[in-house]
């Protein structure tokens, strides 16, 4: 009787550990909805966020399993693109509300940078500095890391041509046809990347050092049992069955980020949020999940698997979220720019410059984690100033 009771307890443990950000993301989102209707703004958004962020841990689970079975390059190529789908859905579903609120604009652009700031510094951050207080040193392919600040590099100055036509007092319209040109030029730029990465050149994104299994099972770590009180339900499905689940809770999320956009908005404005912060909020909102991805995969020693991830991310999060956002923009007649800020700007290329020297060498220890950290720090300090 009591071996029944405690694997009636170990199910129910594991029911938990598996499915609590489905339940909590939904319930989340159907709370925000009430709070959205009876004119409570701070408790929507704030619901709104928590289910956001759950469920897209949900798409980055159930993305990982589906990775598994891809493996590299092609794993975090599926990640990367889960994350950089809920991203785009939620700049675009704030950005509509530039009809109401033109300033909208300011804060989507600065949401779009700051993906690339948070994916850079506070996931390759944490999970730097976490893998190292745990392995003291951790390897990684130094080819994945160069190719990425290469085409990192390249992008951030393509960004700062509109940038720079504006501090050159350029017509609007001048401005918004060169931000066309190089939304285009991106995404050529990204079609070459993924035939680079997918085909060509697959060795340059592939794990060099050891590394272990990323999805350790529980199975054992419970002395090898065979019961299967630990199944996931979502291992059990075919890769189809994976991609439909996958944009189920992405069609889920943007329910939730509708709510977040128009309340979230109100509130940023009533409490005088810049836009540098309020971007740098919707971009933490964002990559949470990838950020709990990372931190597992560094502490069971894949810190390839967190090289991929945070700068893949960082890579999609400008050749494909910039093209995709400008293009929909377009289509629902909003006059979106590529001008950033030379806040934005500067934060940008300096933090491919940091990446590069941590990287460079294929190890990484806890100091280059802590580092990205305090660069980020430091830069949220000058958003809220700003």
């Amino acid at each position: 009787m009591d071996v029944e009771i405690q694997k009636e307890n170990r199910k129910l443990k594991y029911f938990i550990e598996d499915y609590w950000d489905i339940f909590l993301g939904i319930l989340s989102i159907i709370l925000a909805f009430y709070f959205h209707k009876s004119g409570q703004g701070a408790m929507a958004t704030l619901f709104a966020a928590v289910g956001i962020g759950s469920l897209s841990l949900s798409v980055s689970e159930v993305a990982e399993i589906l990775s598994v079975r891809l493996q590299e390059p092609y794993g975090s190529f599926v990640l990367t693109m889960s994350a950089v789908v809920v991203e785009i859905i939620l700049l675009y579903i704030i950005l509509l509300q530039a009809f109401t609120d033109p300033q909208v604009i300011e804060t989507v652009k600065g949401g779009i940078i700051a993906a690339v700031i948070v994916d850079m510094n506070v996931l390759l951050g944490l999970a730097v500095f976490l893998g190292g207080l745990k392995f003291t040193e951790q390897e990684h392919n130094k080819e994945t890391s160069s190719t990425y600040t290469t085409i990192l590099l390249v992008t951030s100055v393509a960004l700062l041509v509109p940038s720079l036509l504006n501090h050159s007092k350029h017509t609007i319209a001048t401005i918004e046809e060169a931000s066309m040109l190089i939304a285009g030029l991106l995404m050529i730029f990204y079609i070459f990347i993924v035939v680079f990465q997918t085909k060509t050149h697959t060795h340059f994104f592939k794990e060099t050092a050891r590394s272990r299994i990323f999805r350790i099972k529980r199975k054992m770590n419970e002395n090898q049992e065979t019961d299967d009180t630990d199944d996931y339900i979502f291992e059990k499905f075919n890769n189809l069955g994976l991609v439909v689940s996958i944009f189920t809770f992405i069609a889920i999320i943007a329910l939730g980020a509708e709510v977040f956009a128009d309340d979230g908005i109100k509130l940023a404005k009533e409490y005088g949020l810049s836009a540098g912060i309020s971007g740098l909020i919707i971009a933490i909102v964002a990559v949470s999940p990838e950020i709990v991805t990372a931190i597992k995969a560094a502490k069971n020693d894949e810190i390839q698997r967190v090289v991929n991830i945070a700068m893949g991310a960082s890579t999609v999060s400008i050749l494909l979220t910039v093209p995709v956002l400008m293009a929909l923009a377009y289509m629902s007649g909003i006059r979106l720019t590529l001008d950033f800020t030379p806040l934005e700007m500067g934060a940008l290329l300096l933090t491919v410059i940091l990446a590069w020297k941590t990287t460079d060498e294929g190890q990484t220890n806890y100091f280059e984690g802590i580092s990205h950290l305090m660069f980020f720090v430091a830069f949220a300090i000058i958003a809220i100033y700003y």
